[in-house]
């Protein structure tokens, strides 16, 4: 009950900028263009998880970018998922997708049952939903193909370091039954809200190549924001 009222919500009644705070708009247009993808780069984490495939970022994770994902993602500002879904759709065609090719799967990193119910929502999810809207509207049949769960419990990823996140993610995920149905034939992009130090997306990597759901060389990723502090982009 609660995401379809926090939405309702966000929709009739008078809100402030999320991302600057400018009054009675949703999104300023100073703030969706901060969110529309012109900078979108590869982000470089450094030092560079062992199996990251090439990660495209829509924008820097600070200022306004910084604000709007944290209200959509922890203060459920759910009507915010359209902007961040064209930021990543943008990313994803920053990394090569294009109109005529075949079938893209967009795979979202999953979040923890516990995340999801605290929350009332997935936000990955949410946002590639989004995105594969943007990008189906642009003549890319895309689709969101959520083939990757947690298999054990890990630890709150928030003040860990990079070797201490690749330790707590370790072998963590894993491709559902019937994920090899989902996604076959179709050209796989990992995506995710955020990318810090890569280590998540790493995990994904690992986990869809174990499934065999996709080649080494054929797989990549696609996230709304970078964290400037390690990732080399713009």
């Amino acid at each position: 009950m609660r995401g379809w009222w926090q939405e309702l919500a966000g929709l009739v009644l008078p809100v402030d900028c999320a991302g600057c705070g400018s009054a009675r708009v949703l999104l300023c247009a100073g703030c969706r263009e901060a969110l529309s993808g012109a900078g979108a780069a590869v982000a470089r984490p450094s030092p560079r998880p062992e199996g990251l495939p090439a990660v495209h970022a829509a924008a820097a994770y600070e200022g306004p970018v910084r604000a709007v994902l944290l209200a959509h993602k922890e203060r459920g500002a759910l009507p915010l998922a359209g902007a961040l879904g064209a930021a990543l759709a943008s990313a994803v065609w920053a990394g090569g997708v294009a109109v005529g090719e075949r079938e893209v799967a967009l795979v979202p990193v999953p979040s923890a049952r516990r995340q999801v119910r605290a929350r009332g929502h997935d936000p990955a999810r949410r946002i590639a939903l989004a995105a594969a809207g943007r990008l189906r509207r642009a003549g890319v049949p895309a689709r969101v193909a959520p083939v990757l769960r947690l298999r054990r419990a890990v630890a709150d990823q928030a003040g860990l370091g990079a070797r201490q996140r690749r330790e707590n993610l370790s072998g963590a995920l894993e491709v559902c039954r019937g994920g090899a149905r989902l996604t076959g034939g179709a050209t796989i992009v990992l995506v995710d809200d955020l990318i810090t130090t890569g280590a998540t997306l790493a995990e994904a990597a690992r986990a869809v190549r174990a499934g065999r759901l996709a080649h080494v060389a054929g797989l990549r990723a696609a996230v709304v924001a970078a964290t400037r502090t390690e990732q080399k982009i713009p």
